[in-house]
């Protein structure tokens, strides 16, 4: 039983060899990718942002309507909220710019 799990291992090594071989100019990064992807994942960072403070807006928005008296309160709350769906965004076009520049 031990020789036929011996067999079995040094089998699987050595189809798994091949795996770890890396082509000459494979360590090379292919940079012509860099700026669709970016521009794809802008867009998508976008999208997020604007759809999330069209949302916050809205809700905030009937809030204050429901009740009038709690509208500092709501708009304190609103405008954290917006600042921080807002820093998505930028934490997106400062990675972007990383990627891109490096």
């Amino acid at each position: 039983m031990t020789a036929r799990k011996i067999l079995l291992l040094l089998a699987l090594l050595a189809f798994a060899a091949p795996v770890f071989a890396q082509a000459p100019g494979a360590g090379q990064p292919d940079t012509k990718w860099i700026w669709i992807t970016s521009g794809f994942s802008m867009a998508i960072a976008s999208a997020g942002c604007g759809i999330a403070q069209a949302k916050a807006v809205a809700a905030s928005a009937e809030a204050m309507g429901r009740n009038p008296g709690a509208a500092a309160a709501i708009r304190f709350a609103l405008v954290l909220g917006l600042v921080l769906i807002e820093s998505l965004a930028l934490y997106t076009l400062v990675i972007i710019f990383a990627k891109v520049t490096a």
